[in-house]
């Protein structure tokens, strides 16, 4: 799976022996097989490899995630967490898929109407009559 997303998606790249700090905002995909430590990673996708190790707050569409990521992701389409990963952070997106292995301390939240937070939401669908 790992050679798929490298090849087809990414058009930025930060190599397993590489160390970026700060902040990174670019246009496409980017996969991270080293160490990204950061105030915020803007991304329209992000990769973190197995052997990636992320410090950042992610804001993407998409992320899938095989390393280590400490900071919350916020994504507009979906997050993939896969066996090897290991997440301290919040998630918010409208699609979680988290993969046998995977170890992840934070609060997921669930919610395709980014207009309203998902608890005033689910309280006001239950007053409903």
């Amino acid at each position: 799976m790992s050679n798929l997303h490298r090849s087809e998606e990414t058009n930025s790249f930060i190599g397993q022996d590489s160390k970026f700090e700060g902040k990174f905002a670019i246009k496409g995909s980017i996969r991270i097989d080293g160490k990204f430590e950061g105030e915020v990673l803007a991304v329209d996708k992000v990769i973190i490899g197995p052997k990636g190790k992320v410090k950042t707050n992610i804001i993407a569409s998409s992320v899938v995630v095989e390393g280590i990521l400490i900071g919350n992701i916020e994504a507009k389409n979906r997050v993939l967490l896969l066996p090897t990963s290991k997440i301290l952070g919040d998630i918010k997106t409208p699609e979680l898929i988290i993969q046998n292995g995977t170890i992840l301390e934070g609060r997921c939240t669930i919610s395709h109407d980014s207009e309203q937070d998902a608890k005033d939401l689910i309280f006001s669908l239950y007053e409903q009559d």
